[in-house]
C-alpha cells in the first residue's frame, strides 16, 4: 500500500454510486459497553443478522477485536462472511472506513478521511478515537489498496451520498459544523469533495434528521435512488420536530439540478415513531465520561432511509412500527430490480445509527 500525494480526480478516480457492483461489504463488530447495552450482546445479534442478510447477495468482511474475534466468528458462521482481527474504538465503519474510489479501468483506491468521533472536543461522541481514525488505513492495507489521506480534513462517509455521475448530496448542519473543519469555507470544503470524489455539483440540504447525534448525516435523511432521483425522509405532521427540516430539504431539492442538468425527482419516505429507548435499555449502557448519554426522554433518529444497496438487494431497517410495511412497499417501488430485505433495526438505532452507518461497500474494480 502506498499513501499518495495526488488526488483521486487528478489520477482519474471517482466514487461510484452505491448501486454500482460491489466486491464485498465491510462491517465492524460492536462491543463498547458505554454505547451498546448489556456489553453489546443485543447489538451483536442485530449486526449478525445484518451481515447474514448482506451475505445473501455479496461477501462480507467483519472486523473484530482480539477479545471478540472468536465470539464474532461463532456468531457469523456463514461461507460468505470472513472475520478479521482489528482494534477499533466503535463499530461505525461507514464513518471510520475508507471511501473507495475507482477509475473504471480496474483500479481501486481508498480515501482515508480524518475522523474525530463526530465533533472531537466540541460534541464528539466518545473521548478517544485514535484507533477508529486508523480503521481506513487498516482496511486498505488488508486489500492492498493505495491510499489518499486527507490529514486534518474531517469527514465521515455517512455525511455524503453520490450518484456516480458527478453529483453529491450533503447537509450544511454536518459539513459546515464548526466541530469538523472550522478553518475552511463552504467553497473550500466543496473543493476537497470535488478533488477526492470527482464530483462537480454539491447539493446542500440545510439539515439532517432531528436529534441525529452525527450532526445531521445525510445518509439518515436523504439518498440517491438513481441519477436524478432521491428518497427523502418525510412527515406531514407539523408537530413533528422533523417537519420544518423536511420542508427545507424539499425546497432545495425542487430547485436543484444535478451535474448533468437534470431536475431532482423526490420520493417521500415516512419517518417512523416517535421512537424512544426504554429505561431498561438505557440502564444497560455503562456510563463513561466523554461518551454520549442515553436517556428515555431523547427522541431517537430512526429512519428507513438508512439502508444499504447491495448486489441485487436492499437491506433496510424495520422498527416494529406501523410504518414498516409502507417503507418496504416504497423501497420495492423505488428499486424494482432489487430484492428488499427488512432486518430489525432497533438495537442498532439504540447505539446511534442504522444499517447504512454500520456498513461500507467496496466497489468491484
Amino acid at each position: 500500500m502506498t499513501t499518495l500525494t495526488t488526488t483521486p480526480r487528478t489520477d482519474g478516480y471517482f466514487m461510484p454510486a452505491e448501486w454500482a457492483r460491489h466486491s464485498q461489504t465491510w462491517m465492524v463488530w460492536p462491543q463498547r459497553p458505554d454505547n451498546w447495552r448489556d456489553n453489546g450482546a443485543p447489538a451483536q445479534a442485530a449486526f449478525a443478522e445484518v451481515a447474514r442478510a448482506i451475505a445473501h447477495f455479496e461477501p462480507v468482511t467483519v472486523c473484530a477485536t482480539a477479545e471478540q474475534f472468536l465470539a464474532a466468528r461463532a456468531a457469523l458462521d456463514h461461507p460468505r462472511i470472513r472475520v478479521v482481527e482489528m482494534s477499533t474504538d466503535d463499530a461505525w465503519v461507514r464513518d471510520t472506513g475508507p471511501t473507495f474510489v475507482i477509475d473504471g479501468k480496474g483500479g481501486l483506491r481508498g480515501v482515508d478521511w480524518t475522523f474525530n468521533a463526530w465533533g472531537g472536543l466540541e460534541g464528539g461522541l466518545y473521548a478517544d478515537w485514535r484507533r477508529d481514525d486508523q480503521v481506513a488505513l487498516k482496511i486498505l492495507e488488508i486489500e492492498r489498496c493505495d491510499r489518499y489521506r486527507t490529514e486534518g480534513f474531517v469527514l465521515e462517509g455517512g455525511s455524503i451520498h453520490v450518484d456516480g455521475e458527478g453529483t453529491l448530496i450533503t447537509t450544511e448542519e454536518c459539513l459546515l459544523n464548526r466541530n469538523r473543519n472550522p478553518q475552511l469555507s463552504r467553497e473550500q470544503i466543496e473543493n476537497v469533495l470535488r478533488e477526492h470524489l470527482a464530483v462537480d455539483t454539491v447539493i446542500w440540504l440545510p439539515h439532517g434528521l432531528y436529534n441525529d447525534e452525527t450532526d445531521g448525516h445525510v445518509d439518515n435523511f436523504c439518498c440517491f435512488v438513481r441519477p436524478g432521483e432521491v428518497l427523502l425522509a418525510w412527515t406531514d405532521d407539523a408537530a413533528n420536530p422533523n417537519y420544518e427540516r423536511c420542508q427545507a430539504a424539499m425546497a432545495v431539492l425542487r430547485s436543484a439540478r444535478d451535474a448533468r442538468g437534470r431536475p431532482m425527482k423526490v420520493h417521500r419516505m415516512p419517518i417512523p415513531g416517535p421512537l424512544h429507548a426504554t429505561a431498561a435499555e438505557c440502564a444497560g449502557v455503562a456510563p463513561l465520561v466523554g461518551s454520549q448519554p442515553r436517556d428515555p426522554s431523547i427522541r431517537l433518529a430512526g429512519s428507513y432511509v438508512n439502508f444499504l444497496i447491495v448486489n441485487g438487494g436492499i437491506v433496510a431497517p424495520a422498527f416494529d412500527d406501523p410504518l414498516d410495511a409502507e417503507a418496504e412497499r416504497i423501497l420495492r417501488e423505488c428499486f424494482p430490480e432489487h430484492e428488499v430485505v427488512m432486518v430489525p433495526g432497533r438495537e442498532i438505532l439504540l447505539g446511534g445509527g442504522n444499517i447504512h452507518c454500520i456498513t461500507q461497500q467496496q466497489p468491484a474494480p
